[in-house]
C-alpha cells in the first residue's frame, strides 16, 4: 500500500501528528541532511507497524517534505489505525 506522509524535519522528538490535508503527519528529531530524516522515518515507521525496514521504501519525495511511501505487509486501513 502507498501512503501520503508530510514530515517536519527538525523536531523536539520523533513521532506522529495525526491527519492533514489528507496526508500522514509525521515529526522528525533528523535534520534533512545525507538522508538522515528518511532514514529515521523508515524506522520509525518500521518500529511502529512492527515490520522490517526492508519492507518500506520512499516512492517519491526523497528531497521534499512531502513523501509518497510503500509499505509492504501492512494492508491500510491498519497502519492507519495504529499510525493516527
Amino acid at each position: 500500500m502507498d501512503l501520503e506522509i508530510r514530515v517536519i524535519p527538525r523536531a523536539g522528538r520523533s513521532g506522529f501528528a495525526g491527519l492533514r490535508e489528507g496526508a500522514l503527519l509525521v515529526r522528525l528529531a533528523a535534520a534533512p541532511v545525507d538522508g538522515a530524516a528518511n532514514a529515521e522515518l523508515i524506522a520509525l515507521l518500521a518500529k511502529t507497524l512492527k515490520i522490517p525496514k526492508r519492507d518500506i521504501t520512499i516512492v517519491s519525495g526523497e528531497r521534499s517534505r512531502s513523501k509518497r511511501v510503500r509499505i509492504d505487509g501492512v494492508d491500510r486501513e491498519r497502519a492507519l489505525a495504529i499510525l493516527v
